[in-house]
């Protein structure tokens, strides 16, 4: 994995479809990501499929060791990603590893961003440059600075 990224984008599986809509919309605008749902060949090595049945996928990760080299795969992949990324979208509402994943790009010097609701406030979402409303004012910022 050679490649630079714009954008390393996380969240929760299970908000998989909001996911995939939004690396649509940097897909139509050309401006690259990484997207753990779109790394096929890392989840393929670790035995998930990720365009199959949602809650099979995340019953089997879940019910991974945690010492199994299968999620040793994925974990490398997604830092070796986050750490040639530039920015990061958190999508929202995400889970603990999507908010370590946001943690970890702060602690990089990395602009972060977010998208969706939040349940509550929270000071440390002031990590965040930007918490976008939606994936119109998202679409808009990308156009403009990317």
């Amino acid at each position: 994995m050679n490649e630079i990224y714009d954008f390393f984008i996380a969240g929760r599986a299970r908000n998989r479809e909001k996911i995939l809509e939004i690396c649509n919309i940097f897909d139509d605008l050309n401006v690259s990501y990484y997207c753990f749902l779109k790394n096929e060949e890392s989840n393929n090595d670790a035995g998930l499929d990720v365009n199959g049945d949602l809650e099979e996928m995340i019953n089997k990760y879940e019910n991974m060791k945690l010492d199994s080299k299968e999620l040793k795969i994925l974990f490398e992949s997604d830092m070796e990603a986050e750490e040639k990324s530039k920015n990061l979208l958190l999508v929202l509402p995400a889970g603990k590893s999507g908010h370590i994943e946001a943690g970890v790009a702060y602690g990089l010097g990395k602009k972060c961003y977010a998208i969706g609701e939040y349940d509550v406030a929270d000071s440390l979402y002031l990590i965040f440059d930007k918490i976008f409303a939606n994936e119109k004012e998202l679409s808009e910022f990308l156009k403009n600075n990317f």
